[in-house]
C-alpha cells in the first residue's frame, strides 16, 4: 500500500468518527430538549374547618394610661404599692407630706419622738388615692424622695390592649367584636384570644403605605403581658365549619373558570378536567362549593414536573382571589 493510499484511508476513518460523534451529540440534544411528561400526585377532598385570617403586627399599650401627680410639692412618706399590682378605685397608694409638713416634722425630730408624734397628729399626711380600678405599671417614687406638682409619681393602666396596624386593603374585613388571635414575640408559644375593641377613623401613611390602627383587647389578660411588647395579630375574617376542602394548588383557572384534574379511568390516559365553584381560601386550602364530592381523588402537578406553567397553577389568596 502506497503512502497516498494510507493517508486517504486515515482521512476516511477520521471523517467517519466525526460523523458518528455528531450523530451521538444530536441524539443527546434531542433527548434533552424533549418535554418531560407531567407527573402528578393524588390528593383527597376532605371536610374540615377553614379559618381565613388577616395578619397584622402591633404593640401592647395601655387602653387608658393615667399619670398620678400629687396636688402639691412635697416628700413621699410611704409607698404602699409595687409595679404590676392590681388596685381598686379609692385605694390608698402612698402617703405624702407637703413641703411645709416635711419641714415641721424634720424640725420636731430634733426635740424628740414625742414632739414628732404631736406634730404628726396635728398635721396629718396626705393620701394618694387610685382614681380607677387597674394596674400600677410604673412607680416613680420611693419613701423619702421629694417631688414637684408636675412629677408623675405613679402611672396606672385600666387594661392592656394591642394597637395593631392594619393595611387599608384589609380594613374592610375588620369589624367590631371580631375575634382575633394574639401572639407576643417574647412568648411565641403562648398565644391567647382577643377581640376588636376599636377601629380608627383616621389613617396613618408611612412610606406611601396607608394603615389604620385597630385596638384588640385580650379576652383575658395574661400575667406575662407587658406594655411595649411587640405582638402579632391574626384577625379571623371568616370561619367555615365542616367545609369541603382541597389543597389550593389543586385548583386551576382558565378564562375565569375554575377546574380540577381527576385521574382518568384508562391507564396512561391524560387527566380529565371538571369545572368547580369555590368559596374562601386561606392560601393553603380552598373550600369547594360545587363539582367535587367528599373523598374524591384529585391530581396536583408535582413541583418541577412538566415544562409549562400558567396562571392556573398559581395558588389562591384568602377570599379566593388569584395572585
Amino acid at each position: 500500500m502506497t503512502i497516498k493510499e494510507t493517508a486517504r484511508k486515515y482521512r476516511a476513518v477520521i471523517v467517519l468518527v466525526a460523523l458518528v460523534m455528531l450523530g451521538i451529540a444530536a441524539a443527546v440534544y434531542w433527548n434533552a430538549s424533549r418535554e418531560a411528561p407531567p407527573a402528578y400526585r393524588e390528593v383527597t377532598a376532605t371536610r374540615g374547618d377553614l379559618e381565613v385570617t388577616i395578619l397584622s403586627t402591633g404593640v401592647v399599650q395601655p387602653k387608658n394610661r393615667l399619670e398620678i401627680k400629687p396636688p402639691v410639692a412635697g416628700r413621699a412618706d410611704e409607698v404602699l404599692v409595687e409595679e404590676g399590682q392590681v388596685v381598686k378605685k379609692g385605694q390608698i397608694l402612698a402617703w405624702m407630706s407637703s413641703t411645709e409638713r416635711a419641714a415641721l416634722i424634720d424640725a420636731a425630730r430634733a426635740k424628740g419622738p414625742d414632739e414628732v408624734k404631736r406634730w404628726q397628729d396635728i398635721y396629718r399626711a396626705t393620701p394618694v388615692l387610685a382614681p380607677i380600678n387597674g394596674t400600677v405599671i410604673l412607680r416613680n417614687i420611693e419613701p423619702g424622695q421629694t417631688f414637684t406638682g408636675n412629677d408623675a409619681v405613679l402611672v396606672m393602666s385600666d387594661q392592656l390592649t394591642v394597637k395593631a396596624q392594619v393595611d387599608e386593603t384589609d380594613i374592610a374585613q375588620i369589624r367590631l367584636r371580631q375575634p382575633a388571635h394574639i401572639t407576643l414575640d417574647a412568648y411565641p408559644d403562648r398565644p391567647f384570644a382577643g377581640r376588636v375593641d376599636q377601629i380608627a377613623y383616621d389613617a396613618k401613611t408611612v412610606n406611601n403605605v396607608t394603615t389604620y390602627e385597630v385596638d384588640v383587647l385580650p379576652e383575658k389578660t395574661p400575667s406575662f403581658m407587658r406594655s411595649g411588647m411587640t405582638a402579632n395579630v391574626s384577625f379571623v375574617a371568616e370561619l367555615r365549619q365542616n367545609a369541603l376542602l382541597v389543597p389550593s394548588d389543586a385548583v386551576k383557572s382558565r378564562d375565569d373558570h375554575l377546574y380540577v384534574l381527576l385521574p382518568s379511568t384508562h391507564p396512561n390516559a391524560a387527566p380529565t378536567e371538571r369545572e368547580i365553584k369555590t368559596g374562601p381560601s386561606d392560601g393553603k386550602r380552598t373550600e369547594v362549593l360545587e363539582g367535587v364530592t367528599e373523598g374524591e381523588k384529585l391530581l396536583v402537578l408535582r413541583v418541577g414536573a412538566g415544562t409549562h406553567t400558567d396562571a392556573a397553577s398559581s395558588p389562591l389568596t384568602p377570599f379566593g382571589r388569584r395572585r
